[in-house]
């Protein structure tokens, strides 16, 4: 085949890169998206997702979760909402509501027990997220915050091209390892164009109540030396504290007071503290 084929004539202009995103419905108005991501599991992500939902809503807008870790869902367990149900309206999912007013729209939500394992290939996963997306009354939300799976496979990149994503937050722990991971994660990001709004190491530090010292439980963070490499803030270090866990598992994060997050929900709402 000549090489005339595949190349463009001269003068006439490139041919349009394919467009993957998914409409929404018209009764949902999502104003901003923003992903939390990691490059691995077992690091906190749903935990912050969960806590700057939490603090977004506080601040007073209006504020929705999208649970995009289909075959591992916390999210709902964590706003203690596990045992409701989503119904139907105008032939669409209506997300569950928190106390506070935050929606969620979750796997779990949608089976009688949530026990029970969703044992699904990547291509029924990926069609589920674009539904959680497109096939959901959300109405009107400032900001709908989106708990990704870990890794770099088909459920990320199918939010990054099916959704309107306006940026992410990284989520590492002090682990070398897991750091390595992370960069995976930060590298994904920009080569799917998608702006990194900075990195939240958890599990950073455990300050001792006695003498008040922080001790490195975990090793000696890198969380900096990546940031720098890199050119992305650190919006929060966030220590290890029996309280957050116990609050999560009695499905009480929306009362948690966590000032060490300020920084991360600047970064997502532009500093803005009021609405």
């Amino acid at each position: 085949m000549s090489d005339t084929c595949n190349s463009t004539p001269q003068g006439m202009p490139e041919p349009p890169k394919p467009n993957f995103q998914v409409p929404s419905n018209e009764n949902s108005n999502i104003c901003h998206v923003i992903a939390i991501m990691s490059g691995k599991g077992g690091v906190g992500k749903s935990l912050m997702t969960s806590l700057l939902a939490s603090r977004v809503s506080e601040a007073g807008y209006r504020v929705g979760i999208l649970d995009a870790d289909i075959t591992g869902p916390s999210i709902p367990k964590a706003f203690g909402v596990d045992g409701q149900s989503l119904h139907s309206r105008e032939n669409l999912m209506v997300p569950a509501e928190t106390k506070s007013g935050i929606k969620i729209v979750s796997s779990n939500l949608l089976l009688d027990d949530d026990t029970e394992p969703l044992i699904w290939r990547g291509p029924m996963i990926a069609s589920v997220v674009k539904q959680f997306w497109s096939d959901v009354y959300w109405g009107d939300v400032d900001y709908l915050f989106v708990d990704m799976p870990p890794g770099t496979g088909d459920v990320p990149l199918t939010v990054f091209q099916s959704l309107p994503v306006e940026g992410i937050v990284v989520v590492t722990s002090p682990q070398e390892l897991v750091s390595m991971i992370v960069e995976k994660a930060v590298n994904m990001a920009r080569q799917m164009n998608v702006p990194i709004l900075g990195l939240v190491e958890n599990l950073s530090y455990y300050e001792c109540p006695d003498c008040g010292k922080a001790h490195s439980i975990f090793g000696e963070s890198h969380i900096d030396e990546i940031a720098k490499t890199y050119g992305v803030k650190v919006l929060a270090k966030a220590p290890i504290d029996a309280n957050i866990a116990a609050a999560v598992d009695a499905g009480k994060v929306e009362t948690l007071t966590v000032p060490w997050l300020d920084g991360a929900v600047a970064a997502v709402t532009g500093d803005k503290t009021e609405k």
